[in-house]
Order: C-alpha cells, then sequence, then structure tokens
C-alpha cells in the first residue's frame, strides 16, 4: 500500500529541490518583465463552474477536462486554460474601468490528455492579459513582452511565429465546408500537407482560385517577405485586413528592436477556438512544443456579458525550464549558506550566530549534533559552503 501512495499519478509529478528553486528562479524574472509593462497580479479559482470551460467558450474538449460535483451538484472543472478565467474576473470586477486592463498571473492548468501522448497533465503557466484595447499596437506589446522575457533569461536562439486567424477562416466562409471536411482540412494545413489539401479539396464544387489558395496557405510561412506572396492568396476583403495588421505588427516590432526574433506563419492553427485576430507561437531549438502562445480574443469576453476587445500570450514555464536546459542556459541560484552544528546546552549560541549569519546576506541551517553523522557529506550534497561548530559540554 505505502509504495502506491508514494507514486503520483500518471501525467504530474513533484518538483523539489535545485529544480524547484531554478522554477522560482525563471518564473521571478518573467515576472518582473510584466510588471515593468504596468501588469497586475491576478489569481483566479484552480477550479470554476463547468460552463466557464464549456465548448461554446472555445476552450479545450471537454473530455478532457477534469470535472467533478459539489455538494450542491453544480459541475465544476479544474481549469484547462487561464484566459477563460481572467475574462471572466474582468467581467465581474472591472466594468468601470475606461482604460485598458493589463493583468499576469502564475497559475496550474490541468488538461487530460490521452495517456499516449506523454505529456504532462498539470503545468504551470506565467502569462498577461490585456482587456479593453483593439489596436494593433497591443497584439504588438504582447509579441515584444515574449521577446524581452525570453533575453531577459538569456535565450537569444528563438522565433515568434505570427499568423492570424481572419486570414484562414475567411477563406473557409468562402469554402462552405462541412465542419467534418473543415476539420480534416485544418489538419492537414497545420501539418503543412500540400498534398492531403488538394486531394481533398479536388472533387469539391469550389473554385479553382480558392483551392489554389488553400493549397498555398501550407506555404506560408518564412521571413517578413512571406507576406507579399500572401497577397495573391488574399482573395478576401478579410484576409488583406489580415495582411495589413501583420505588416503594421512587424513595423512596431522594428520599432522594438525585436523583428530578427519575428517570423510568419499563416497557417498557424490554435485548438483554442476563441482566437479571432493575431495568434502567435514562440519555439527555440531543442523543444517540439511551443514555450508560449498567444493571440487575440475579442469575442470571449461577450460570454460573460461585457463585450470587450482582448489579447494575451502565456509562457509554458515547465516546457521552457527544459528548453533552458537544453541550451545550458538555467539560472544559477546557489546562495551563500552555512551548516551551524551546536551541542544542546550552546542553543543560544548557535541561535545568535544564525541570525548573524543571516544579516549577512548568509543563509544558515541550524542542526543539533549527533554521533554519526557525516555532516560534510550532507553540506556537499546541499550546496553549503561552510559548516561551524558551536562547542559545548553534551552529546547525545
Amino acid at each position: 500500500m505505502y509504495k502506491q501512495i508514494l507514486h503520483t499519478p500518471e501525467g504530474v509529478r513533484d518538483i523539489y529541490n535545485g529544480e524547484c528553486r531554478r522554477k522560482n528562479k525563471v518564473q521571478d524574472v518573467l515576472h518582473s518583465v510584466l510588471q515593468s509593462y504596468g501588469y497586475d497580479d491576478i489569481q483566479t479559482p484552480t477550479f470554476e463552474f463547468f460552463d466557464v470551460f464549456s465548448r461554446e467558450i472555445g476552450t479545450v474538449p471537454s473530455k478532457e477536462l477534469y470535472k467533478f460535483f459539489d455538494r450542491e451538484g453544480h459541475t465544476l472543472a479544474l481549469r484547462p486554460d487561464i484566459t477563460p478565467s481572467i475574462a471572466r474576473a474582468v467581467a465581474k470586477y472591472f466594468t468601470e474601468e475606461d482604460m485598458p486592463v493589463r493583468l499576469c498571473y502564475v497559475a496550474n492548468t490541468f488538461i487530460n490528455h490521452s495517456d499516449f501522448q506523454g505529456r504532462l497533465k498539470e503545468n504551470t503557466q506565467l502569462g498577461a492579459e490585456m482587456i479593453g484595447d483593439g489596436s494593433v499596437e497591443a497584439d504588438a506589446e504582447m509579441i515584444a513582452l515574449v521577446a524581452e522575457s525570453l533575453l531577459k533569461i538569456g535565450l537569444t536562439e528563438f522565433q515568434v511565429g505570427i499568423g492570424h486567424v481572419d486570414f484562414f477562416k475567411s477563406l473557409l466562409r468562402e469554402s462552405r465546408l462541412t465542419e467534418d471536411l473543415e476539420l480534416e482540412l485544418r489538419e492537414f494545413i497545420s501539418n503543412k500537407n500540400i498534398y492531403g489539401v488538394r486531394e481533398l479539396l479536388e472533387p469539391l464544387p469550389i473554385a479553382v482560385g480558392l483551392k489554389e489558395a488553400f493549397a498555398a496557405v501550407p506555404k506560408l510561412f518564412g521571413s517578413v517577405d512571406i507576406l507579399e506572396k500572401a497577397d495573391a492568396c488574399a482573395v478576401t476583403e478579410d484576409a488583406k485586413r489580415a495582411l495589413e495588421r501583420l505588416k503594421r505588427i512587424y513595423e512596431l516590432l522594428a520599432c522594438y528592436g525585436y523583428e530578427k526574433y519575428i517570423t510568419f506563419d499563416l497557417g498557424v492553427v490554435s485548438k483554442y477556438k476563441y482566437y479571432t485576430g493575431i495568434i502567435f507561437q514562440a519555439y527555440t531549438y531543442g523543444t517540439g512544443d511551443a514555450v508560449a502562445k498567444g493571440g487575440r480574443y475579442d469575442t470571449l469576453m461577450d460570454h460573460f456579458g461585457k463585450p470587450a476587445p482582448a489579447t494575451g500570450f502565456a509562457f509554458v514555464v515547465d516546457r521552457l525550464l527544459s528548453a533552458l536546459a537544453r541550451h545550458k542556459l538555467l539560472p544559477d541560484t546557489k546562495v551563500p549558506k552555512a551548516l551551524i552544528v551546536y551541542r544542546a546546552s550552546q542553543a543560544e549560541k548557535a541561535v545568535e550566530k544564525a541570525m548573524e549569519l543571516r544579516r549577512q546576506g548568509i543563509a544558515a541551517e541550524m542542526t543539533p549534533d549527533r554521533i554519526g553523522r557525516d555532516y560534510a557529506a550532507y553540506a556537499k550534497k546541499n550546496d553549503i559552503s561552510e559548516i561551524i561548530y558551536i562547542e559545548g559540554q553534551d552529546l547525545v
């Protein structure tokens, strides 16, 4: 029995000692960047009413939610995503605010992935949301925050890929595909499968120009020059406006000085259906999944009765730590640390010494002396640089 309960369930894990210190350090650095842009902290509940994350909201599928009931019979869910929770909170507490609301957070999310996917089911996210500003400048600020944060923690080899939901959606609206065909087409485009796109659309009664536009979408990724090539596929006014917005975002990011970290991908899709405008993901070498993701969600607030434009992003902290480890960029969290070993009769002197060291910025750990303890081995294992013995008469 004890062996079983010592293990964590599949998809979750313990984080302790040096790893936990490094995680906290990275979070502190990221958080300081968000605060420097004027973002205030918010904490929302770990679980909410199921409707906050329902299919109509556009978050993860219901089967991937951890659902349970309270004693009144209400259906509750562990949050799979923090953005809907913040949207709810803003609708409740910031109704009279006529300036953009800037909020940041660090919290864990819970998604019940299929076992074979091998992904963690509990992840820490740290991110920011700006609600009440529909401008292109707000979009650029979000992407600049991502770039500046990654640079602040020492990561220089990364790219932020930006797309626009309306570019692809406008083509879909013209095509009038069924829901099943649309899902299949999304999958092909997400996987850059041009042949799959052509084979799927070939027998359908869709204009040839539209078919060619869909087939070109998987190839529309790369530097800013790709936006000019995308003009030929912009067969709707919404698509043209999407491209103009992306061009303006690039100009603003150049003003920030982060243009070299920017690429564009007109075929990027997200499982979160509440995105309405730009969508972006940050990648670095050695990681298959994005370390940060975000976008514009101008209709999400509608579901909570307070319509407002909004944009935001989140770092997947655990994934980011893995990337930093591969790049050998994990922060040094060592601090000067001393071990004070004392006899029972000298406890007062030990306390005085410990307080003196702590005032000097040295971490001081106290322990009563015991026969047979290997203090040197303990100090080496725990990065303790000095052992101080407080002498006395008694020894147990």
